[in-house]
């Protein structure tokens, strides 16, 4: 909360953060050790560092990528000014949900192994080792995590909020009638962004998955889906926090 308070970024994200980088030297030295020709171990972990690396750009331009919606807005004269006529946006992100879909997933799926190590019982224990590991728990993860991708797209933007405001302040979207055709608009909007976004987080996070299980490489591990993007994702929110700071005082900026 102090680093929160008096620091640039969320305090826990950067925590995290840091607790994910720190683990990577020991995840490479162990993968570079893991087999018992160092050379084919170190080659293998380059392999691995060089298609993190090739990774890592593609996952901010889907983190940065943005839909947006244009708005106009109807000039008006309030007193002796002439006031609007100007054209906006709305931007739609592709992956608005971030880490949270990976979370929720995960928590389900590994729930049901909650419940046997408290129960104890044969059939229980049987199904949830059956969701842990193999095909069963990665088809169960990408359908999950679009699921939640949608679920929770929909819980923090509301196109009824969002049309009705812009219908307030004399807006409209062009070619769309105000009311519910432009609610509508914006619902088809959602899915159509939200889809592909969804698919692309449950392939980062179960690619690195079905890797691990065939090659029990820590470096994998370590590299998993949810921990680059939540490296990807603190460290963009910082810079955009740094970013704002700097252009308060009138500076250029990182961003030209």
């Amino acid at each position: 909360e102090l680093i929160t308070q008096r620091g640039i970024g969320n305090g826990m994200s950067l925590i995290i953060f840091v607790s994910i980088v720190s683990r990577v030297p020991s995840a490479i030295f162990s993968s570079a050790t893991l087999t018992g020709d160092t050379g084919t171990g170190i080659a293998l972990t380059l392999v691995i560092l060089a298609v993190v690396l090739v990774c890592i750009p593609l996952i901010i331009f889907v983190e940065r990528a943005q839909r947006r919606i244009p708005v106009n807005y109807a000039k008006r004269v309030q007193g002796r000014k002439m006031m609007g006529g100007q054209s906006t946006y709305i931007p739609l992100k592709v992956n608005a949900a971030g880490v949270i879909p990976i979370i929720f997933a995960s928590c389900i799926i590994y729930f049901p192994a909650q419940l046997a190590a408290i129960f104890n019982v044969d059939w229980l224990t049987g199904f949830a080792n059956l969701c842990s590991t193999g095909w069963l728990n990665w088809v169960l993860t990408v359908l999950l995590i679009v699921f939640f991708a949608y679920f929770y797209t929909s819980m923090v933007f509301n196109p009824e909020e969002t049309a009705d405001n812009i219908r307030k302040q004399g807006g409209f979207i062009p070619g769309v009638r105000p009311g519910t055709a432009t609610v509508q608009y914006i619902k088809n909007v959602i899915n159509r962004v939200t889809l592909p976004g969804g698919i692309f987080i449950a392939a980062i996070a179960v690619v690195p998955t079905i890797i691990f299980y065939f090659t029990n490489n820590q470096l994998i591990q370590a590299f998993g889906g949810t921990s680059i993007l939540i490296m990807i994702g603190v460290a963009l929110d910082t810079m955009s926090k740094i970013e704002s700071q700097l252009k308060m005082y009138n500076y250029e900026g990182f961003f030209k």
